[in-house]
C-alpha cells in the first residue's frame, strides 16, 4: 500500500478541500487568517535573523535563510490555519463547479484580511516593541523592505518582474501544500513542505504575505537609535520606504502574481489533466 496520495487522487482531494474552505464561518476564516499571517511572521523574523551578518558563500546563505523560512509554512499546514496563497488552489473547486465565484471570493478576502492583519501584529510586536531589532537585525530587516520597494511604479519592468517573481513563489507554495497533502505521516509533511519553500526563498521569489510581515517590521525597525546609527543615511531611498509604498511598489503585483502562480499553474492545470480529462 503506497503512503503517499498519488497526483490524480491528489488533485481530486482539492475539490473538496476547497468546498470545506469556502463553508467556514466568517470569524473562523478571519482567526485562522490571522494565525497563518502571524506565522508567516515567525519565520520572516527567523529569516531576518539567519541573514543577517557576512557568509562565505551567497548561494550559502540563500540556502540558510530559505531553509528556516519553509517553518512557516509548516506551522501553516501541521497546526492548522487559513494563508490566501495558499487557498489560491481553491481554483480546483471552482472549476469542478462545487463553489461559486461568491464563495471563493468571500475566503479569499476574509483571509488575505486575516493575514494582513496577523502579520502586522507581528510586525509591530517584534520590530516595534521587543527591542531585539534595536541593532544589526534592525538594519538588516530595513535593508529587506527598503530592497523591496524601492523602484518606483511607473517603472513597468520593475512590476513585471516583481509579477514573475511572485508567480514562481506561489507555484512553488502550491505544490509544497500538494506534497503536504500527498504525505500521510508529519516526516513526510515536513519534508514535502521544505523542498519547495526553501526554494522559492533561495531563488528570490516574492510571497504577498511575507512581505507583510518585512515591509513592516523594516518601517518599525527604522526608530530605533542603534539602527538610525547604524544604517547609511540616504534620504531618498528611506523616504521609498512608507505604508503607502508597501502596497503600491509591491503587494499589488506581488500579489496578482501569486494568484496565478497558484490558481492557475498549479490548481487549473492539474484540474485540466487529472479531472478535466478524466472525466471525458
Amino acid at each position: 500500500m503506497a503512503n503517499f496520495i498519488p497526483p490524480q487522487g491528489l488533485a481530486q482531494a482539492l475539490v473538496p478541500w476547497g468546498t470545506q474552505k469556502a463553508q467556514r464561518p466568517l470569524v473562523d476564516l478571519l482567526v485562522l487568517g490571522f494565525l497563518a499571517g502571524a506565522y508567516i511572521g515567525f519565520a520572516a523574523h527567523l529569516a531576518t535573523v539567519v541573514g543577517t551578518g557576512d557568509f562565505a558563500w551567497l548561494g550559502m546563505k540563500k540556502l540558510a535563510v530559505g531553509a528556516v523560512f519553509s517553518l512557516g509554512l509548516m506551522l501553516v499546514i501541521i497546526p492548522g490555519s487559513e494563508l490566501w496563497t495558499g487557498n489560491t488552489l481553491m481554483s480546483v473547486s471552482l472549476l469542478q463547479r462545487q463553489i461559486s465565484w461568491k464563495d471563493m471570493m468571500r475566503n479569499w478576502l476574509l483571509v488575505y484580511i486575516g493575514n494582513l492583519a496577523g502579520s502586522l501584529f507581528l510586525a509591530w510586536m517584534i520590530a516595534g516593541q521587543t527591542g531585539i531589532l534595536d541593532g544589526p537585525i534592525g538594519v538588516s530587516a530595513v535593508k529587506i523592505a527598503v530592497a523591496k520597494v524601492s523602484q518606483p511604479v511607473a517603472d513597468s519592468s520593475h512590476n513585471l518582474a516583481y509579477f514573475f517573481r511572485a508567480v514562481g513563489c506561489n507555484w512553488l507554495v502550491c505544490l509544497a501544500i500538494l506534497l503536504a497533502m500527498a504525505a500521510q505521516d508529519i516526516g513526510g509533511k515536513i519534508l514535502g513542505i521544505f523542498f519547495p519553500i526553501m526554494a522559492f526563498v533561495a531563488s528570490g521569489f516574492e510571497h504577498a504575505i511575507a512581505n507583510m510581515y518585512f515591509i513592516p517590521a523594516g518601517i518599525f525597525a527604522r526608530q530605533w537609535p542603534n539602527v538610525q546609527a547604524m544604517i547609511e543615511p540616504d534620504p531618498t531611498v528611506m523616504a521609498s520606504l512608507n505604508w503607502s509604498s508597501m502596497w503600491i511598489d509591491n503587494l499589488l503585483v506581488v500579489t496578482l502574481g501569486n494568484l496565478v502562480g497558484g490558481s492557475i499553474f498549479v490548481g487549473g492545470l492539474y484540474w485540466l489533466v487529472y479531472i478535466r480529462r478524466a472525466d471525458h
